[in-house]
């Protein structure tokens, strides 16, 4: 049964229109959008369907709304998914402090769920744990340019000798970079290499293993999910959806979308809390005197980032958000006895309607506020040693909460949820000073995203009509 449909206007013949789809695990949801004015004409929603074709559910979605925009042309299709649990990542790097943690920065804002690390040598141990994490993609990193390359050879060689039948991205030492592609090749292995992420110390450089990141998942994982029968919908999806919805924040965040007069840049983050994770997304302006010196990290630091945290959600995770509000201080005894019930029967029911919405409020208030504690504080580091990962967002202008608990919860409650991230004064990072909440109400972040490259002035002017209630310039 098709979701509810909702159209806002009815566009002039001839208007160009492209169709956005997020297509979920649990959901697919369509939004239509008019090129030419920036505007969202129309929204549409459909149950995932995972257990036949998810071609079924999103061409039914579109189906819907070609009914309710009768004459014009709907072929022009924009799709990222998550739907089979998303893009599994493991990470095989060098040294934990640098390549790999390096690594793991890239893969997250790459749009991928980090499963698994490994540094050093592998050997037989290393090699089974990495198997048992069931990665779609692993990304091979290891040493800086001109520096040490026998490590990341040995792994290649690793790799290719334990067939994990899974595509590996090589992004470490240029020096080693033919041998190991050669040598994953010869064996079978998809293989495809890009630059190093740590060519120097103290360098980041991300952009390379991101774009081969998103190539990968395009040509071999969504087909190889069993998604869906033949070759459309790995033609029709260009993104995994967590990385179109970063580089919808980053569109909007560059373009000063988040500020409420329109104009100049302005950090910004996301917090969307769904029912297996609670992710959060920042795009923040470094600031050189806080980052500059010995106290700058090894890896360098990535001002566009997203956090994914697998203990949090409404559903399948809602006993972690308990376990992690006691942990945290956030809840009493009492009221985590209270909760911790209701979170098992989410669990043990996902697809539950519950009763008291009350609940599942109390739940994203917890998840959202814990999933940005761990975005701006960090991960811990040696013993002593200060954290490391963590992001400043005091400066941030604007947090857009996202999901589906808070886009249908009236506005004075859901304004009340990320209120709280806001004024979180015990969660020892560095609150903004003058930050404004929203919410996706109408799950445009996608979209945005999606046609970040080809259409980034009318996704800019959706932003600020949906995001901000403002009117495009």
């Amino acid at each position: 049964m098709t979701g509810a449909v909702a159209v806002r206007n009815q566009p002039a013949p001839g208007t160009p229109l492209a169709v956005c789809a997020d297509v979920g695990s649990t959901y697919t949801k369509v939004a239509v959008v008019d090129l030419a004015a920036g505007a969202l004409v129309a929204t549409a929603a459909h149950p995932t369907t995972v257990g036949t074709d998810v071609l079924h559910g999103l061409d039914a979605a579109v189906e819907a709304l070609a009914e309710r925009l009768p004459g014009h042309d709907l072929s022009n299709r924009y799709v990222c998914s998550s739907a089979g649990g998303g893009l599994r990542l493991a990470v095989v790097g060098y040294e934990a402090l640098v390549s790999a943690e390096a690594a793991h920065r890239v893969a997250t804002s790459a749009g991928a769920r980090v499963v698994h690390v490994a540094a050093g040598r592998l050997d037989a141990a290393a090699t089974a744990a990495l198997r048992a994490a069931t990665p779609d993609v692993v990304l091979l990193v290891g040493g800086t340019d001109g520096g040490d390359a026998e490590t990341v050879r040995h792994n290649g060689a690793r790799l290719a000798a334990a067939r994990l039948r899974v595509p590996v991205v090589v992004a470490g030492n240029a020096d080693a970079r033919d041998d190991v592609t050669a040598a994953l090749a010869a064996k079978g292995v998809p293989v495809v290499a890009t630059g190093n992420v740590l060519p120097r110390i103290g360098v980041l450089a991300p952009g390379p293993a991101r774009a081969a990141i998103r190539e990968v998942f395009l040509r071999h994982v969504i087909g190889g999910k069993g998604l869906s029968r033949g070759r459309r919908f790995a033609g029709l999806v260009r993104a995994a959806t967590p990385d179109a919805v970063l580089a919808g924040v980053e569109l909007l965040a560059g373009a000063g979308a988040g500020a409420d007069s329109g104009a100049g840049a302005g950090d910004f983050a996301v917090v969307d809390v769904g029912g297996a994770t609670t992710d959060v997304y920042s795009v923040i302006t470094p600031d050189a005197e806080r980052t500059s010196g010995p106290a700058r990290e090894v890896a360098g630091v990535l001002w566009r980032s997203r956090t994914v945290e697998g203990d949090l959600g409404v559903r399948w995770s809602a006993p972690g958000v308990v376990a992690a509000a006691r942990a945290e201080k956030l809840i009493a005894d009492a009221e985590a006895e209270t909760l911790a019930a209701a979170a098992d029967a989410r669990a043990a029911e996902p697809g539950m309607v519950a009763d008291d919405p009350a609940v599942d409020l109390r739940l994203a208030g917890l998840a959202a506020t814990i999933a940005v504690r761990r975005h701006a504080r960090g991960e811990p580091g040696a013993p002593g040693a200060p954290r490391r990962g963590g992001k400043d967002l005091s400066r941030v202008r604007v947090l857009i909460g996202s999901g589906g608990v808070l886009r249908y919860a009236p506005p004075a409650v859901s304004g009340a949820v990320l209120g709280a991230v806001l004024a979180d004064h015990e969660g020892g990072w560095r609150l903004p000073t003058a930050a404004v909440p929203r919410v996706d109400r109408s799950y445009v972040l996608a979209a945005i995203g999606l046609l970040a490259t080809d259409f980034p002035a009318a996704a800019v002017a959706v932003g600020r009509r949906e995001l901000h209630g403002q009117s495009a310039p």
